[in-house]
C-alpha cells in the first residue's frame, strides 16, 4: 500500500479499516483484468489515474473534506418532487440525515452578515444588500468602495446566470445545514418502485439516445433481452462527442453510488443495532462482467471518465481561488488559511496531471449548431438535477443532489474558461462566480470519486491488500494504534 492511502486510512478505526480490507480482496477476482487500459474519448489511460490519485490527490482530498469550510454544506430536502407525485418518503429509519444544530455551525458560515466585504457594506445601510449577496456564501472578501456597488451586481448576475443545476435557495426556511461526516453515504435500504423510477427517468427521458437503440438505458431495467453488454455500447459509437460524454458521465455518477451502497451496505438490523458492511453479491449483480454481461466492467471505466472530467475542472477554476480576494470563510483565522492553503495544494496537483480531457474538442462545430447543442446539454443535465427531489430516501436525496450539483459545476466551469481567465485580482467579476455551495458539492463530489477510483485499483491490482486471515488480523491491530499496512 502507497504511503499516501496507508496516511488518508490513518485514524478511520479498526472496523472501518478491515470493512474496506475485506470489501476490495474479493474485487480482484471479479474485475481484475477488465478494467484496464486507455478510456475512451481521452488519451488518459487508468494505471495513469490510479498512480496520481493514489499519491497525490486522495490523501489531501481526504483531509480537505474534513475541514469545517467542506463538512458542512446546506440543502433543502423538502422541495417537492416536480415531475410526479411521490409515494412518500423511506420509512427506514436509516433514510433519515440529522440537521446539524445551529450551535455547530461555524459563525462565518451560518452568518450572512458575518462576511466582511468592505467597511461600507457592514454599515446598517448597506445590511440589506449584503443580505441580497448572502447565498454567494462564507467567502471573507475586503472590496474597496468603488467596487461595493459591483458586488451587488455580481449577487444579481449569479441569480441568473445559467446554471447547469437547479440550486436550493439556502435562504429558504426548509434549507438546512447537514455535516456530511456524520451522515455518511450508504446503503440504507431505500430501493423498489420509487428508487426504480428516479433512474428510469434519468436514463430513459434524459441521456441522448439514438432512435435506432430500442433496449433501456437504464441498467436496472428487467428486460434486457439477448443482446449482450459490449454489443449494447456499440450504439456510443453512432452518438457525437458531447452525447457520448453526457451518457458516460451519468453511468459514472451511478457508478460512484453503485459502489459506496456495496462498500457500506445495511446487511442486518439486530436488537435494534444495524450492521455495516460489504455485500459482495450486490456488487457482483452491479459489476461482475458475467452477471452484467459485460457491461460492469464499462460502468467502472465510466467512473473513471467521470473522475477525469472533475479532476480537468479543479485545474481549471485554479486562479479563481489563487486570487487574494477569495477567503475561505468560517470565522477561524488560523483554521481557514490552513484550508486554502491544502485546496491551493490541491490545485497545483491538479494541474500537474499530463492526461487531462480536452474539453475544447466539446461544441466545437458550427457556431450555431454547438451553441444549440450545448443549451440542449446544459438542460438535460439540469433536469436530472431536478429529479434528485424525487429520491424518497433522504441520505440518498442527500448525496445525489450533492454528488449531481458538484459534477454540475465541473460542467459549469469547463465551458467557462475565458470567465476565468478574465477574472480581477481584488474586486468579484460578473462574468464567473461561484457560490459556497457550488464549492463544497465540488470538491465533496471530486472527493467521493478519488475515494471510489482507490478503492477499485486496490481491489484490483494483485490482490495486495488481503492474502489471509492473519494479514486481516494485523490490519485490526495496525489500524487501532493509527496505522494501516
Amino acid at each position: 500500500m502507497s504511503p499516501g492511502f496507508r496516511r488518508a486510512v490513518t485514524g478511520q478505526g479498526a472496523a472501518a479499516a478491515v470493512q474496506l480490507l475485506v470489501t476490495l480482496s474479493f474485487l480482484s477476482s471479479l474485475v481484475k483484468t477488465q478494467v484496464t487500459g486507455v478510456l475512451d474519448d481521452c488519451l488518459c489511460d487508468i494505471d495513469s489515474i490510479d498512480k496520481f490519485n493514489t499519491y497525490k490527490i486522495f490523501p489531501k482530498i481526504k483531509k480537505l473534506q474534513e475541514r469545517d469550510y467542506f463538512r458542512y454544506y446546506k440543502v433543502n430536502l423538502k422541495r417537492p418532487c416536480p415531475f410526479w407525485a411521490e409515494d412518500g418518503h423511506c420509512s427506514i429509519k436509516d433514510c433519515h440525515v440529522e440537521p446539524c444544530p445551529e450551535s455547530k455551525i461555524p459563525v462565518g458560515i451560518k452568518a450572512g452578515r458575518s462576511n466582511k466585504y468592505s467597511q461600507a457594506a457592514n454599515s446598517t445601510k448597506e445590511l440589506d444588500d449584503c443580505e441580497q449577496a448572502n447565498k454567494l456564501g462564507a467567502i471573507n472578501s475586503t472590496l474597496s468602495n468603488e467596487s461595493k456597488e459591483a458586488f451587488i451586481d455580481w449577487a444579481r448576475y449569479d441569480d441568473s446566470q445559467d446554471h447547469f443545476c437547479e440550486l436550493d435557495d439556502e435562504r429558504s426556511p426548509a434549507a438546512q445545514y447537514v455535516d456530511l461526516l456524520l451522515n455518511p453515504e450508504r446503503y440504507t435500504g431505500y430501493k423498489g418502485s420509487s428508487a426504480w423510477r428516479v433512474w428510469n427517468s434519468i436514463y430513459e427521458e434524459n441521456c441522448f439516445k439514438p432512435r435506432s437503440v430500442y433496449r433501456p438505458l437504464n441498467p436496472l431495467a428487467p428486460s434486457r433481452g439477448e443482446d449482450d453488454g459490449e454489443s449494447f455500447y456499440t450504439w456510443l459509437e453512432g452518438l457525437c462527442l458531447e452525447k457520448r460524454v453526457f451518457y458516460k458521465l451519468i453511468s459514472g455518477l451511478h457508478a460512484s453510488i453503485n459502489l459506496h451502497l456495496c462498500a457500506n451496505y445495511l446487511l442486518e438490523e439486530t436488537w435494534g443495532k444495524p450492521s455495516w458492511g460489504p455485500n459482495i453479491k450486490e456488487f457482483r449483480r452491479r459489476f461482475d462482467p458475467v452477471e452484467t454481461k459485460g457491461e460492469g466492467p464499462r460502468r467502472l471505466k465510466n467512473l473513471y471518465f467521470l473522475y477525469l472530467i472533475e479532476l480537468r475542472a479543479l485545474s481549471k477554476v485554479a486562479p479563481y481561488f489563487e486570487r487574494s480576494i477569495v477567503d475561505l470563510y468560517t470565522g477561524n483565522v488560523e483554521d481557514d488559511a490552513d484550508t486554502k492553503t491544502l485546496l491551493l495544494s490541491i490545485f497545483q496537483d491538479t494541474k500537474s496531471f499530463p492526461m487531462h480531457f480536452d474539453e475544447k474538442s466539446m461544441f466545437a462545430g458550427d457556431k450555431k449548431g454547438a451553441k444549440s447543442l450545448k443549451e440542449e446539454f446544459r438542460l438535460h443535465f439540469k433536469n436530472i438535477s431536478r429529479i434528485m427531489d424525487c429520491v424518497g430516501c433522504d441520505k440518498c436525496r442527500l448525496w445525489g443532489k450533492l454528488q449531481t450539483q458538484g459534477l454540475g459545476t465541473a460542467l459549469k466551469i469547463l465551458f467557462s474558461e475565458k470567465e476565468i481567465q478574465n477574472l480581477p485580482e481584488n474586486s468579484p467579476s460578473k462574468g464567473f462566480q461561484l457560490t459556497r455551495q457550488e464549492i463544497v458539492a465540488l470538491l465533496n463530489a471530486f472527493g467521493r470519486a478519488s475515494y471510489e477510483t482507490v478503492f477499485i485499483i486496490y481491489g484490483l491490482e494483485e490482490n495486495r491488500l488481503l492474502h489471509s486471515l492473519e494479514g486481516t488480523l494485523l490490519a485490526v491491530i495496525m489500524a487501532a494504534v493509527g496505522r494501516v499496512c
